[in-house]
């Protein structure tokens, strides 16, 4: 079975054929749709879109980690990460048979 990769171009186009505006307007839509999630991130915010699921920040901290090949301990730095929680909608649409 093989897997398909949803791209910008793909989502540009869609909302292209389903709003009506030009390919220039629907990558601009786009474009300030990401920027708001990016800027919401960026400082510190949870992003969530209802249906969708949320977006959210987790602080990790500093740990040893192992080269897996040289096996060498390094510390890895603290930091932020960026995790997702799908709705329930979007979990039962994933997991419909």
């Amino acid at each position: 079975m093989e897997q398909k990769t949803l791209t910008r171009a793909d989502i540009t186009e869609a909302i292209y054929k389903e709003l009506g505006f030009s390919n220039v307007e629907s990558a601009n839509l786009l474009s300030q749709v990401l920027e708001e999630v990016s800027v919401a991130l960026e400082n510190g915010e949870n992003v969530k879109i209802s249906s969708f699921g949320t977006f959210s920040l987790r602080q990790k901290n500093e740990r040893i980690g192992r080269n897996p090949k040289t096996k060498v301990e390094v510390p890895i730095t603290p930091r932020r990460v960026v995790s997702f929680r799908p709705s329930l909608k979007l979990r039962k649409a994933v997991n419909k048979p």
